[in-house]
């Protein structure tokens, strides 16, 4: 089933140039970048997406972290994106994410880990309509689906 989930590189992925190969590596195994867009965080739109650890003893260093630069939002979109982005960026702790993976060859730190997605089909629509209020900024292409997927998946 088609779904469409978050993926944002924080400002550590930003900083050291990884937008590019982020992208690629989503593209390449082909899923779709319907959107993207950058910003930085303020405290009102980190308090919407991270207020659920808002009480942990890591937040304020979290907070300073995902204030101090540029983030990077993007609308994937595929045959059920959220599970294949997931595994495709590894474990959140970079230091046991499986080499391969986006955290696994680019990553060092729990924090710092380069990249954030959406961790349910759910949570992703919510993150979707936080990050990207207007929706996608490119409308499903049934051509392009049908190159990447047998009528019987999408």
């Amino acid at each position: 089933m088609l779904e469409s989930t978050l993926v944002m590189v924080k400002p550590d992925g930003v900083r050291r140039g990884l937008i590019g190969e982020v992208i690629h590596r989503f593209e390449a195994r082909g899923l779709v970048i319907r959107g993207i867009r950058s910003f930085v965080f303020t405290d009102e739109l980190l308090q919407a997406n991270y207020g659920h650890v808002a009480d942990r003893p890591f937040f304020p260093e979290l907070r300073s972290y995902l204030t101090s630069g540029m983030t990077v939002a993007l609308w994937v979109s595929g045959v059920e994106a959220v599970q294949v982005v997931r595994r495709m960026i590894g474990d959140t702790n970079a230091r046991t994410a499986a080499p391969g993976t986006i955290r696994g060859d680019f990553a060092i730190s729990t924090q710092r880990n380069v990249v954030h997605a959406s961790d349910s089909v759910d949570n992703a629509q919510v993150e979707l309509a936080r990050f990207f209020p207007d929706g996608p900024t490119v409308a499903e292409d049934e051509s392009t689906v049908r190159t990447l997927y047998a009528t019987t998946e999408a």
